[in-house]
């Protein structure tokens, strides 16, 4: 039972994700066509087509390999300035120079004479720019979307007064982990001096009612190191539990890497599942988007921790992983016994949301060969066309990407490389959200 759950868990995440993909090149080919540029081919997958077939001008089809997909648009690739567009010579000159004008002669050798001003360099600049944009803002909403429908149809486990854990020690900031047990020499934690047991359910802390953890948890840190007085409601009693908070570094927020020091009493809250607003959905939305620019930001750091747990290391929780490591992750949410049906659903969507947000921000990064490098070139060309109209110079004309071609290889090569690192990492010593 436990191998299929796991199957079905990886069959439908990785469905999701290719969903998500052909909908990432919809969001390209529609308004491409819509604009008049020619559109001769629309795949999900690479390598070998598996099935295929012709609409139109356009053909249609599936490849091989599950790992992305593709919407060709004829003429991305520009021919030198003063050549025509559908006879572009080839170049004998340096190497650098002849890979330029050889991508430019592979480009050009399925253009016909009847496709000029159907070319995508030929466009205004804000159509090529609404074209290359739109595929990773349809990741966004479908980002959107999933969250949105999470946080209002499912819930989110929302923090309680009533207590679930009472830490029986203080653990030094540099030495938590899950595996961490008290031992010789620490010091009790204030909650457990102070007598708290599970289920109290807090009422006030220094005269203060409390309505909400959210409420609690700032009077707790700006309590620092001084006497605290909480009465507690126990078995359907008020009980008063005095104590003093201890100054304590903890995480400034969770899942955030930032320590502070701040008074600390050593209790955790019952978390309840709660439906939220749209708002509250676009606020969590907001911050994971943070989040990811943030870890895309220190992403060549993980990465060499990556390669350290390919060979032995250990593996940290919150370092990158492929789609393989994901589609894993699927699996053993799935098969999971720790949650219910709900929550298995909700792991998975929240999964595929966070995927797709990723997939937007680093579609958006401005380097070619990603989308961001063409929107770039687009608005760079709008600018320059902008400039010289307004002070009355000559028409500067499309930007030659062609020219980027040398540092969209070393880009291109180099997202290989981390993708192949990724799957190794994921296959030799992948991220388990459960023990065992």
């Amino acid at each position: 039972m436990s191998v299929l759950l796991t199957t079905l868990g990886i069959v439908l995440f990785v469905a999701g994700v290719l969903l998500s993909v052909a909908l990432h090149e919809l969001g390209h080919m529609v308004p491409a066509k819509a604009f008049g540029m020619k559109v001769t081919q629309f795949f999900v997958g690479f390598g070998r087509t598996v099935w295929s077939t012709r609409r139109g001008e356009t053909e249609y089809g599936i490849k091989a390999i599950p790992a992305g997909g593709f919407v060709r648009i004829i003429g991305m690739m520009p021919p030198a300035k003063g050549e025509d567009p559908t006879k572009v010579r080839k170049a004998n000159t340096g190497p650098i120079q002849s890979m330029v004008e050889n991508a430019r002669t592979a480009e050009y050798e399925t253009i016909a004479p009847e496709d000029n001003g159907r070319l995508f360099y030929q466009k205004v600049w804000w159509k090529k720019l609404i074209v290359m944009a739109s595929g990773p803002l349809v990741n966004v909403l479908i980002a959107a979307v999933l969250f949105t429908g999470l946080f209002t149809l499912y819930g989110a486990q929302v923090p309680q007064t009533t207590i679930s854990t009472v830490t029986d020690c203080v653990i030094p900031a540099d030495q938590a982990s899950p595996d961490r047990k008290c031992q010789d020499g620490d010091k009790l934690s204030p909650a457990k001096q102070a007598g708290f047991q599970i289920g109290d359910r807090i009422v006030s802390f220094n005269g203060t009612t409390i309505d909400s953890w959210d409420q609690l948890t700032p009077l707790i840190r700006a309590n620092t190191d001084k006497a605290a007085t909480i009465v507690v409601e126990r078995n359907g009693q008020q009980v008063t539990l005095k104590t003093n908070t201890i100054v304590n570094q903890v995480q400034d927020k969770p899942g955030s890497d930032k320590f502070v020091s701040v008074g600390f009493l050593g209790v955790s809250p019952e978390n309840k599942l709660e439906r939220q607003s749209v708002g509250y959905a676009f606020d969590q939305m907001g911050t994971y988007t943070v989040a990811t620019v943030k870890a895309l930001g220190q992403f060549p750091q993980k990465l060499v921790g990556v390669a350290k747990s390919i060979v032995g290391g250990q593996r940290d929780q919150d370092s990158p992983m492929s789609v393989v490591g994901a589609s894993r992750v699927a699996g053993e949410i799935a098969s999971s016994n720790s949650l219910d049906v709900g929550a298995k659903f909700a792991s998975l969507i929240m999964l595929l949301a966070s995927l797709n947000l990723f997939l937007a921000l680093f579609n958006f990064i401005p380097l070619l060969p990603l989308d961001g490098g063409h929107m770039i070139g687009a608005i760079w060309e709008g600018i320059r066309r902008g400039f010289a109209k307004l002070f009355g110079r000559p028409d500067p004309g499309y930007v030659d990407v062609a020219k980027l071609l040398p540092i969209a290889y070393v880009a291109a090569s180099v997202i290989v490389v981390m993708g192949v690192l990724l799957v190794i990492a994921d296959i030799v010593n992948p991220i388990k959200l459960f023990n065992g």
